[in-house]
């Protein structure tokens, strides 16, 4: 059974960092894919990052590339992820969820593709 647990967000001043976590139990397969959306109040889910097994392909959207970095570990039916986040700007303000899919998803930005969604963490950043 596929768990995913995340860590917690928090608050930061803008231009500040921070760390979010998700683990992923109930891996199996070659194939996988594993990534983080976002929900701000009263907008749709955003696509954040994903990354795809077994080619480790990555994808970050454009509203977060160059301040966002996703580091991956993976090992005995275990995923552990890390949202690395810098410079984050009021904007970055949401929901984050950590999804996964057992197949290699081809459209990584489409929150429908992925089975299984974590509890969510609250980001605020304070202008």
């Amino acid at each position: 059974q596929v768990q995913l647990v995340e860590s917690e967000g928090g608050l930061v001043q803008a231009g500040g960092s921070l760390r979010l976590s998700c683990v992923c139990s109930g891996v199996t397969g070659r194939t996988w894919s594993m990534g983080w959306f976002r929900q701000a109040p009263g907008k749709a889910r955003e696509f954040v990052a994903a990354r795809r097994w077994p080619d480790e392909s990555t994808f970050y959207a454009n509203s977060v590339k160059g301040r966002f970095t996703m580091f991956t570990s993976r090992d005995n039916g275990k995923i552990t992820m890390t949202l690395q986040m810098n410079n984050l700007e009021a904007e970055d303000t949401a929901i984050y969820y950590c999804i996964a899919d057992s197949s290699w998803v081809v459209d990584v930005t489409n929150p429908a593709k992925y089975d299984h969604r974590g509890r969510g963490t609250q980001v605020t950043v304070s202008s």
